[in-house]
Order: structure tokens, then sequence, then C-alpha cells
């Protein structure tokens, strides 16, 4: 398969949002990448479920909704009822992983579970055969535009030794400092999905910029 890309709409401008949407529309991109804030569990507040239902109205390609939030669990109904298709949870912020994951199934989602740059990849070991996709953070959450973290690296390496082991085809999704120069490294490292917001939107003509994301 070859990899996807979703622009993150963090970047977008949103003062003309349904024209961003429009035009990832009509590019490449794969899906919309949606980073959801509470001002708690990361220092940032971005957009909720009115805005994610809104944005969902003019969409046409899936949304990928990463909650960067305290207690997920509360708002898993809400998030499919606005129109998530692939929602990652954070690992740092469920104590109660498993039924978690189990509750984005039931509610019509793909699962996903992202990890902080900080947070080992062993931690996933029991869960991994029962995802559909893990999120590697290659920055601090929070906020767009900040150095990609070159640790991520070490961390893809022992995603795809544990996907092998435990025989599991479960996506791996990169998201902080994606741009052309790493692209063809972390498509190597075997990421299936490259998030990419400051290098798309702040791009020149960024439906030109996803179109080269996709080929490296």
């Amino acid at each position: 398969m070859t990899h996807l890309v979703a622009p993150s709409m963090l970047s977008a401008d949103f003062t003309n949002l349904q024209a961003e949407i429009e035009r990832i529309n009509s590019s490449e991109a794969d899906w919309f990448h949606m980073d959801v804030m509470d001002g708690i569990f990361v220092p940032n507040i971005t957009f909720g479920m009115p805005v994610i239902a809104q944005m969902k109205k003019h969409a046409q390609k899936p949304f990928d909704v990463h909650l960067m939030i305290e207690h997920p669990d509360r708002y898993i109904a809400d998030f499919a009822k606005a129109g998530a298709d692939i929602l990652s949870v954070q690992y740092e912020a469920c104590p109660h992983l498993h039924r978690t994951i189990q509750q984005i199934k039931a509610h019509g989602m793909k699962a996903s579970v992202a990890l902080n740059p900080h947070t080992s990849v062993s931690v996933l070991e029991d869960i991994l055969p029962n995802l559909d996709m893990v999120l590697i953070m290659s920055v601090n959450p929070g906020f767009g535009g900040q150095k990609f973290i070159d640790n991520t690296y070490r961390k893809l390496k022992k995603i795809q030794e544990m996907k092998t082991r435990l025989h599991t085809q479960v996506m791996v999704e990169v998201d902080g400092g994606v741009t052309l120069n790493n692209a063809s490294q972390l498509k190597a490292a075997g990421v299936d999905v490259l998030v990419a917001g400051s290098t798309v939107f702040k791009a020149q003509d960024p439906v030109q910029m996803i179109s080269e994301l996709k080929k490296v």
C-alpha cells in the first residue's frame, strides 16, 4: 500500500475554512487530520465537536481525529456523531485503554492510540493487535510548526519489530515536523500516514505540496 497524506487542519486559515476544506477535497490528500486540544492535557485549545460537524458537511475525505484531551472516553460518542472516521486517543490519558478502544470500535470508528515523544512504544505490547493505527508524535503535542524529534526513527523501528513479532498489520502514522526533507526517510521507516500541517498550508501552493508528499 502506498503511503497516505493527511493535512492537519490546525494549520489552515480559519477565516476561510470552507475554502481550505474544498482545496483539500480537490487535492491528492487522503484524509483530513483534526487536532482536538483541551488546554489541560496540552497547553493549547483548538476546536471540538461543533466545528468538526460543520467541517464534515463540506469535506469529501475521511476525518482522522486526534484527541489530545483528558478523559476522552466521555466524548467518544460525540465525536462519532460529529463525523470522525478514525479516532486517536493519547495513551497517557487512558488508564483503561482496552475499554476505550472497544468503545471507539463500537461506535463504528477505526481505533488509534497516540504516543507522546517521551513514551516508549513498548507500552503498546498488549494492545497493538487490537488497534487499527498507532500515531507517533514526532514533536511535543500542543502547537504546530515544531522541529521534528530525531528519536522518532528509533521508535518507528521498534514499532515495525513489534508488528512483525505480533503478526499485525496495524497502520503507523507520524505527526509533527513532517516535510519534504524527511518524508522519504519516514516512508522507508514504515510510516503509512504522513500528517503535515505547516508544510502544506504555508506552502505557496498547498495542493502541489500535497502532490509532492504523495510522490516521495
